[in-house]
């Protein structure tokens, strides 16, 4: 089984870490996993996790929390994407709560959720527990920092059948929290010098000759050209300030931080992982737990205020054997931070840089999803045989419950919206737009 998921997620080898956790869950024993930010935890617990579950059973066999709707989001799409026959489904705040009930009807063999949202269910009685025997903590540290402790206390106080806790963090705990039950584990640490991050990220600077980092940043994202690129910032005001500045200087980008509401978030990480925007302006809200892959440049406009931030950070490029490049922005007022090991290469930018090439992509939008039924080889039919699409035309596509996007040429998105704006899509009509 294992081999046949792995060629549905292209994936040629597992690294050490997810080699040595899949052999340590199917021990049985608890398991305490700490691995750093990017390194593949997610495949590490589901790997094993998809041979425990049983066929046979039309209850929820395990239930995994994490602190945050986008990692939760994540790691459905990860299970889906593995191409097993048991059902998933995802509950977070935010997301609509009779959608959730309905789910219900016929329950996930895997649920996955934040501990809000799941101790919500629990307290209407929304799902059986007799049948939940595996629990995993992922960002389980940060699930504390985030003060989930009595949501997480609550729930696991309500799973009398459970055989294994399998707890996932990016730092190094100091103390394990009695309610989590954790006895007798197998602790697995690949963080510190186990990591093989380092090797393959490069640190620049880059020094502004006045108080104006604005443009600093600017330059840099235009000497970048298409490199796709996170930039960090230590608040929201700065997020939508500097979002501001690259709409009036013609860089197209889309803005993540706590202040949006969930469809806005999730619609400029899709239009971000779809190549319709190449660089995301961030708080430190996308630092960890989200899928982005193929991060070329992490820019920190402004300086994280720990060597933890910088490394989760910086954790979000150089993944799974790729490189990536971590710039620091500095004003004449600035200091390179006092815990790096040695001072990065100064980047000095050319005067004449020119603004980033248009993205390839743009993203087509439906009001259908997969509460209609519409499925991922509805809509690549729908644009291939109706929209006047070649395959090589067609990008990313992701499924919600009530909406789908799917990236498209930029050069062909036009004729092809005017091609099917009155055709329906499984006998259901459908509203088609450009974003």
């Amino acid at each position: 089984m294992q081999e046949k998921i792995l060629q549905n997620l292209k994936i040629q080898n597992l690294n050490p870490m997810q080699l040595a956790s899949i052999e340590t869950a199917h021990s049985g024993r608890d398991m305490l996993l700490l691995s750093a930010t990017g390194s593949g935890k997610t495949l590490a617990f589901l790997l094993p996790l998809v041979e425990k579950l049983k066929e046979t059973k039309n209850t929820v066999q395990a239930l995994i929390l994490v602190p945050s709707r986008e990692l939760a989001l994540q790691i459905e799409q990860v299970f889906r994407q593995m191409g097993v026959k048991f059902k998933v489904n995802c509950c977070y705040g935010g997301h609509d709560l009779k959608t959730e009930k309905n789910n219900f009807l016929q329950p996930p063999a895997l649920l996955v959720g934040t501990p809000g949202r799941i101790a919500h269910h629990l307290r209407k009685g929304s799902f059986d527990t007799e049948d939940l025997e595996t629990l995993i903590l992922d960002e389980f540290d940060k699930s504390l920092e985030f003060g989930f402790q009595d949501e997480m206390a609550f729930i696991i106080g309500l799973l009398p059948r459970l055989k294994q806790r399998i707890l996932t963090s990016a730092t190094d705990l100091s103390e394990i929290p009695a309610f989590t039950g954790l006895k007798a584990h197998t602790t697995l640490n690949f963080l510190g010098g186990n990591a093989p991050l380092e090797s393959r990220l490069s640190l620049k600077y880059l020094q502004a000759s006045d108080t104006d980092k604005l443009q600093l940043l600017f330059g840099l994202l235009c000497h970048l050209n298409q490199l796709p690129s996170l930039v960090f910032c230590n608040h929201r005001d700065a997020v939508e300030r500097i979002s501001q500045l690259l709409y009036e200087n013609g860089i197209p980008h889309g803005i993540f931080h706590g202040g949006m509401d969930q469809e806005a978030r999730e619609r400029a990480l899709i239009k971000f992982r779809n190549g319709t925007y190449r660089t995301l302006i961030t708080t430190d809200l996308a630092s960890r737990g989200l899928d982005i892959p193929e991060i070329g440049a992490v820019i920190h406009y402004q300086l994280p205020g720990s060597e933890e931030v910088f490394t989760h950070r910086n954790g979000r490029t150089a993944r799974m054997q790729a490189d990536g490049t971590a710039f620091l922005l500095l004003s004449v007022e600035d200091y390179l931070p006092p815990f790096l090991n040695e001072t990065p290469e100064l980047l000095e930018l050319s005067s004449t840089e020119d603004l980033p090439a248009p993205s390839a992509w743009k993203t087509l939008c439906l009001d259908v999803g997969k509460k209609e039924k519409v499925n991922k080889m509805d809509v690549v039919g729908l644009l291939l045989q109706k929209g006047g699409l070649a395959k090589e035309d067609l990008g990313r596509i992701e499924m919600l419950d009530h909406a789908a996007f799917a990236a498209v040429s930029s050069e062909k998105i036009k004729d092809a919206l005017g091609l099917i704006k009155e055709e329906k899509i499984k006998n259901r009509k459908a509203k088609f737009w450009i974003e």
